[in-house]
């Protein structure tokens, strides 16, 4: 059966086109509420948002599908994406429900689901989603309606959480932090972590008004953060995503430190304490320069495609435990069951703490090969993978890097579009043999 609705990460558009409508929603709540019923007699469900305008709309919609297939609801109100999946986790209720688009723009919007164990759901469970929203709807009597009832204590629940997810002795007290939260789902709860591990907090992206959700914030916009870190004097800047799964980080110096850098941080440290790594994962787009620091600690770099579900998938397939990506989406699987911006922030927070050493000092080891990315359009109905010319052309550049860069070309997923990556020591070199590429790709 072929997807019609979920994309990689849930479903998601623009609001007020298909499918991110109040009627559409309200189908899918009752498709879900179906199939969970399938499985469990009376499923309880969490519904988290982020602070789009539009999440009031779709969690009415959502909750009245829910009701409308005998599914009760609890409400959690504006809540970070790891929020929702650690809560479903801890009140043992059947599935976690986000209201979110993420690093989008306000306009933009979407859903996206997380198992009883807080985990995404797989292929299967989706497709029997979207067979649902094929049948006729099956409205429950009036004895047989869900309910729904608002969580208060959600955000103080979910901020004890993160601080559970460090060791007891970590304290950040003599330590200025900026946190910037993208007037995003953890603007209430991102700074109180922080506040209450004992560091000085200055807040930036901290006051949603519906429509500025990462609006020239967070972890997409991260100058402002840099501007902030100087202007005040911190010690380090944290930026979260809109839904708070993505994290960068600055310096006091002004220094921006990207995924791929902060895993390494993750990794050596655990090492630093004596810990197990049999390996870490990252994607076709991490950097080779953290792959070769990573190998010479022994721990094998693996590429899972792009995207953190991918990640995640190969890091539960290994059963290892640290993966991430170069946007921010880190995963610690030994704190959390997905992808969360605040944990990851405390786990470098810690590694510097009790190494004593800053953040550039712990990643002295790490050069990053500049990369060079560029997109090339392709004609309707082309085939890149039969293209003579470039598989030529990537097998000379190829030979002409050799350990000293690496090249990528993989198909848009949304657009006619290639896109031509090549890393390599040399920055002038990458960028001659990314425009050779991509000449033989227009070809």
């Amino acid at each position: 059966m072929s997807r019609n609705y979920f994309g990689t990460d849930g479903i998601r558009g623009t609001v007020g086109q298909s499918p991110i409508t109040p009627d559409f929603m309200l189908r899918l709540g009752h498709a879900v509420g179906r199939v969970l019923r399938a499985g469990t007699k009376r499923p309880t469900v969490l519904i988290g948002k982020d602070t789009r305008i539009s999440g009031y709309m779709i969690e009415s919609a959502l909750e009245a599908g829910f009701a409308s297939a005998g599914v009760d609801v609890v409400l959690s109100g504006p809540l970070p994406t790891p929020g929702v999946a650690y809560l479903t986790r801890a009140l043992r209720l059947d599935l976690g429900v986000v209201i979110s688009a993420s690093h989008n723009p306000f306009n933009d919007n979407g859903v996206k689901f997380f198992s009883a164990q807080g985990q995404k759901l797989p292929d299967a469970w989706e497709l029997a989603v979207e067979a649902a929203l094929l049948e006729p709807a099956h409205w429950v009597d009036s004895t047989g309606l869900g309910k729904a009832r608002r969580l208060e204590d959600a955000g103080g629940r979910y901020i004890e959480f993160c601080k559970s997810c460090v060791s007891n002795e970590l304290s950040l007290k003599g330590m200025k932090l900026v946190v910037d939260s993208a007037h995003g789902a953890a603007y209430h709860v991102a700074p109180a972590v922080f506040h209450e591990l004992g560091a000085e907090v200055v807040n930036i992206g901290a006051s949603p008004d519906g429509l500025n959700i990462n609006a020239g914030v967070g972890a997409t916009a991260p100058q402002a953060l840099v501007q902030a870190v100087r202007e005040h004097g911190a010690h380090y800047g944290i930026a979260l995503d809109g839904d708070a799964d993505r994290l960068q980080m600055v310096d006091a110096t002004g220094r921006l430190y990207n995924g791929d850098e902060l895993l390494y941080v993750m990794v050596a440290d655990r090492l630093a304490q004596g810990g197990s790594v049999p390996g870490a994962v990252g994607t076709l787009m991490t950097n080779m320069g953290v792959e070769m620091a990573l190998r010479r600690l022994d721990v094998p770099l693996v590429r899972a495609k792009v995207g953190d579900r991918y990640v995640l998938e190969e890091l539960s397939a290994r059963g290892w435990q640290l993966g991430g990506e170069g946007s921010g989406h880190l995963l610690a699987l030994d704190c959390h069951t997905t992808g969360d911006g605040i944990v990851s922030a405390l786990q470098i927070l810690q590694a510097v703490h009790r190494q004593g050493r800053s953040l550039a000092s712990l990643l002295e080891g790490v050069s990053l090969f500049p990369q060079t990315l560029l997109n090339v359009r392709l004609a309707e109905g082309s085939d890149w993978k039969k293209n003579a010319q470039l598989a030529q052309a990537q097998a000379e550049v190829e030979r002409t890097l050799g350990d000293a860069g690496r090249v990528l070309i993989r198909a848009s997923g949304t657009e006619p579009v290639l896109r031509v990556m090549v890393e390599a020591r040399d920055a002038q070199q990458g960028r001659s043999c990314a425009e050779l590429l991509a000449e033989a790709a227009r070809s």
